[in-house]
C-alpha cells in the first residue's frame, strides 16, 4: 500500500514561489515541525523582506508580523519578550539577515536571545531581481556583478553561521540544504532541534539553508544543483556547526 502524507495544517493555501525554489520545501519542513511538536496554533513568524514575505498568509495559515527589512532578529525578539509562552520564530533571507539586518542579527545571538532564526541563503537577492549580495560566490554573475563578483573589491562572502557558533552561550548552530531527499531529511533534524531547543529553554538557534535560485541564477533545477554541490557548498560545508546539546 502506497504511504500518503496529509498536508501541514499550515499550509493548506499555495504559495507563488519561483518554480524550483527552495523556500517551499523550507516551508513544509516548519510546518511539519510545528504540527508534530504541537505548536502550530502557538508559533508566530517575524519574516524579513524578500522571497521569504511568501510565508505571509494566505500562504501561511499562523501568526505572522511582516517586519521591516533586516529586523526580524530584534523582531522576533520582542516577541519571546512579550510572550514567552509561545514559539518566536525568525524566517529570513541571507540579503535581509546578513546584509541588512546583519547587526540585529549578530546581536540577538550574541544576547542568546531564546529565538529559533532560519536563514535561506541563495547567494543574491532574489526578490528584487538578483542583485550581488555578501553570500553571492566568487566569480558569480548577478544583475549588478555582470563580469562576476570580484572578490579582490568586494571581500569574500560571508559566513555569518560560523560567527555564531563562535559565540559561546549559543546553543545550537547548523547548516543544511534542499538539493536532495537525504539532505532534506537532514534538514527537516536541524530545524526540529532548533525547535525543541527553544520548547526547552535552551536559548538562540539557528539554522541556514543552503538553497537553489533557479529564477536568478538562470539555470535549470539540475544545473542549479551541480553548481551549489561543486562550488557553493565546499565554501558554506552542510552539518552541525555547533550542539550543545551533545
Amino acid at each position: 500500500m502506497a504511504v500518503t502524507k496529509s498536508v501541514p495544517r499550515l499550509l493548506e493555501n499555495p504559495h507563488t514561489l519561483c518554480p524550483g525554489c527552495g523556500h517551499g520545501i523550507v516551508f513544509r519542513l516548519l510546518a511539519e515541525v510545528l504540527e508534530e511538536e504541537g505548536y502550530d496554533q502557538k508559533t508566530i513568524l517575524t519574516l524579513g523582506v524578500g522571497c521569504c514575505c511568501n510565508m505571509n498568509p494566505p500562504a501561511w495559515k499562523g501568526d505572522v508580523i511582516q517586519t521591516a527589512h533586516g529586523r526580524a532578529g530584534a523582531t522576533a525578539t520582542g516577541v519571546k519578550v512579550g510572550r514567552p509562552d509561545l514559539l518566536s520564530i525568525a524566517y529570513q533571507g541571507d540579503g535581509d539577515a546578513y546584509v541588512i539586518g546583519l547587526a540585529e542579527t549578530l546581536n540577538a545571538a550574541y544576547r542568546n536571545e531564546p529565538i529559533t532564526v532560519i536563514t535561506v541563503l541563495n547567494n543574491n537577492f532574489a526578490m528584487t531581481g538578483g542583485q550581488m549580495s555578501w553570500t553571492t560566490m566568487p566569480g558569480q554573475v548577478t544583475v549588478t556583478s555582470p563580469n562576476g563578483r570580484d572578490c579582490d573589491i568586494t571581500g569574500l562572502p560571508i559566513k555569518v553561521p560560523e560567527i555564531v557558533a563562535s559565540f559561546e552561550n549559543v546553543n545550537y548552530v547548523a547548516r543544511g540544504t534542499t538539493i536532495s531527499a537525504a539532505e532534506i531529511n537532514k534538514l527537516k533534524k536541524y530545524i526540529q532541534t532548533a525547535v525543541r531547543n527553544q520548547i526547552e529553554g535552551k536559548g538562540y538557534s539557528m539554522v541556514e539553508v543552503v538553497s537553489p535560485c533557479p529564477t536568478n541564477w538562470r539555470k535549470g533545477v539540475a544545473d542549479c544543483a551541480a553548481w551549489m554541490n561543486e562550488e557553493v557548498i565546499p565554501y558554506y560545508p552542510l552539518g552541525e556547526l555547533k550542539n550543545n546539546n551533545k
